[in-house]
């Protein structure tokens, strides 16, 4: 139902009127014209930061909202402001990405020089082939720069790509395939995992034999050094043979959309972020320096993957925009081969910025929380730490401090907006010791309000649903690629005249906001309100817990009450009757016996999807002996298995297990 949006004046905390000496003067000043000028603001940016083939005529067209636009009238190309430009200001010989895989002990240099040379002949060879602007490219790599390239050469023609996964199974990439329309897939043949080898080609052959939509050509990188592949002679080309004689960048729109990302967790229903290209590249070279402190010689590390969001915006576009040093990481935290990793990548390649989840310092943690792998690496390039995607518990945010010894600083933001909504900006020379858990201050663009279920705004520290007032800044989504109906249901119809983020939480007095988690991962106890992150907080306070999931399940007297899942360090051997008793005793002094909390039992570890989201919603729909889907974003698919065990020791779960979970419980 639509809910019209109510002020409560008394309540009101107004960033731009609050004077207190928390905030800088440089931000404030900033943040504050992006609201009250904001096509000044955003307009000398532009004209700043992003070299344009021909000028807007109008900074902002907000005549059709919620579909705003950007720059209307202006033209740019993608590729050229992150590689063609750097290379004319003789900046060609810098390293442009460092490609480190421990799973295949190599590692690559690939300066812009070469990155230039090999885009420009990819792009010649897509040409070749037929792909012109408009079209899409699918891709389907792992994290290599090939994957880079790909995405590159696609936007050097004004084309768009749509970057899946790798590793996502047949019928999820048919899926995609069949969505997007591919006139050309670029994939790799094979991807590595700890102890495995991921058959790219394979998969790739039985989505297009499945699939509805048959693109033109693949082109297909094969990596030699780990498997060769044979070819289909109808359907693939080799990558060597694709590439053709260079071709110049294609000036598109700046509304044009540069790629479609399918939101996490998406299955039989393709929701397909679409990116416009302007607003994107003006906001991503600005927050390389003003939330990042990156400087152009710099070595920055995003420990994401290209397929989520922050692999597109910060492994490959923000750093390549702003002339930085990208590294590529193909590895895990602990496996590859032991948990000093991120240790070493800092010390070897001299980072002086890493962005990552927390679930990889938990990870760490877990395996070696004395730091006995990593402490052997000097960690003296390293200046700050960045965190998103999942809320971090203050166990693991104290252990980062004093193991990396730098600001560990946490900031939101969402698929749909492409870069961050709140964070502490370090260019802003704001104060870097934030209040616990805050995910900092809102960023240029964002005027946010926190509202109760009446849609009247909430009283500072009460918690209620997160809304940003239109319109929303450049970068945002433009809409759900052929799905316009759809964005404006989803995003705009329940609080008219502002964006639902359906993310639950708070601001204080002084206008830091507080993410706690999903709105559907809020529990309603008896009619209280507890977010699964104050929970969950509470529980990884025990010295003997690593990880902890909280979700809601049914309760005939309170409606919902807490369910705990927790993951004991590798040294614990405490029974887990015993440990159990002790969280309930935690909880209990921590948040009170208002969360009715009673139910907690051991697992091995937790459902993720490899961006490192916790599976709060599959695993609540399968206490409840709902229907599940097994998402194909899941990290390991098996560990359900394990829940659905433990969710049956606690009396729930009792249902035959459905068809998809068959194969994990056996």
């Amino acid at each position: 139902m639509d809910q019209s949006v109510s002020s409560n004046s008394a309540a009101k905390v107004s960033v731009c009127s609050n004077h207190s000496e928390l905030l800088s003067p440089l931000y404030m000043e900033a943040y504050c014209q992006s609201l009250e000028q904001p096509e000044q603001f955003w307009g000398d940016l532009a004209e700043q930061m992003i070299d344009w083939d021909q000028p807007w005529e109008k900074v902002l067209d907000n005549g059709n909202s919620p579909f705003t636009k950007w720059y209307v009238g202006g033209k740019l190309n993608a590729c050229y402001n992150a590689v063609d430009r750097h290379v004319l200001a003789k900046k060609g010989s810098k390293v442009a990405l460092i490609h480190d895989s421990p799973t295949t002990n190599t590692v690559r240099h690939v300066t812009y020089n070469e990155l230039y040379d090999k885009v420009s002949r990819l792009a010649g060879g897509l040409r070749k082939l037929g792909v012109q602007k408009g079209d899409r490219v699918v891709i389907y790599m792992p994290l290599i720069p090939e994957a880079i390239i790909a995405m590159l050469a696609t936007a050097r023609l004004g084309a768009v790509h749509s970057v899946v996964f790798g590793g996502f199974a047949a019928s999820e990439l048919c899926t995609r395939i069949e969505h997007a329309e591919p006139k050309v897939i670029i994939a790799a043949n094979c991807g590595v995992e700890p102890h495995k080898i991921i058959y790219y080609l394979d998969i790739l052959h039985e989505a297009v034999a499945i699939s509805r939509w048959k693109p033109l050509k693949n082109i297909i990188y094969r990596r030699s050094n780990i498997l060769m592949s044979e070819l289909d002679d109808v359907w693939d080309v080799a990558w060597e043979s694709a590439l053709d004689s260079p071709v110049d960048c294609v000036p598109v729109d700046a509304n044009d959309p540069l790629y479609i990302l399918y939101t996490s967790g998406t299955t039989d229903k393709p929701k397909g972020i679409q990116r416009p290209i302007g607003g994107h590249l003006v906001t991503l070279m600005y927050t390389m320096n003003t939330i990042y402190g990156i400087q152009p010689d710099d070595v920055w590390w995003n420990a994401s993957d290209l397929g989520w969001v922050v692999g597109h915006s910060y492994i490959c576009y923000g750093p390549l925009l702003y002339g930085a040093t990208s590294v590529m990481y193909e590895g895990k935290p602990d496996r590859t081969p032991d948990p000093g990793q991120y240790f070493r990548i800092i010390d070897q390649h001299k980072v002086s910025a890493v962005f990552s989840v927390p679930t990889a310092f938990r990870v760490i943690r877990r395996i070696d929380p004395d730091v006995t792998f990593g402490r052997k690496y000097s960690l003296k390039s390293l200046r700050t730490i960045f965190i998103a995607g999942e809320h971090c518990d203050l166990e693991t945010m104290k252990w980062m401090r004093n193991t990396f010894k730098v600001p560990v600083l946490n900031q939101w933001w969402q698929t749909e907006t492409g870069s961050a909504i709140t964070a502490t900006c370090v260019g802003f020379a704001q104060n870097l010791q934030t209040p616990p858990f805050t995910t900092g201050l809102p960023f240029c663009g964002y005027d946010i309000y926190v509202l109760d279920k009446n849609g009247h705004e909430a009283k500072p520290n009460e918690l209620g649903r997160i809304v940003v007032k239109l319109p929303l800044p450049p970068g945002n989504m433009a809409t759900l690629y052929r799905s316009d109906e759809l964005f404006r249901k989803t995003y705009f119809q329940r609080f008219p005249g502002y964006y639902d983020t359906m993310d639950a939480g708070y601001k204080d007095e002084n206008g830091y906001i507080f993410v706690t988690a999903r709105d559907d991962d809020v529990i309603n106890v008896a009619g209280h309100r507890i977010s699964t992150s104050s929970l969950e907080d509470a529980i990884l306070r025990h010295p003997d817990v690593a990880d902890a999931a909280v979700f809601g399940v049914p309760e005939p007297t309170k409606g919902q009450i807490p369910l705990c899942l927790y993951v004991t360090k590798a040294s614990v051997s405490k029974p887990a009757a015993k440990m159990s008793v002790e969280l309930i005793n935690i909880i209990r002094e921590v948040i009170g016996p208002i969360a009715a909390f009673k139910l907690a039992a051991q697992v091995q570890s937790l459902p993720r999807t490899r961006s490192g989201k916790t599976l709060r919603k599959a695993m609540a729909d399968l206490a409840a002996n709902k229907h599940i889907t097994i998402p194909a974003t899941v990290e390991d698919p098996q560990v359900f298995g394990d829940v659905l065990r433990a969710l049956r020791e606690l009396g729930y779960a009792m249902a035959a297990p459905d068809p998809e979970l068959r194969q994990t419980v056996r």
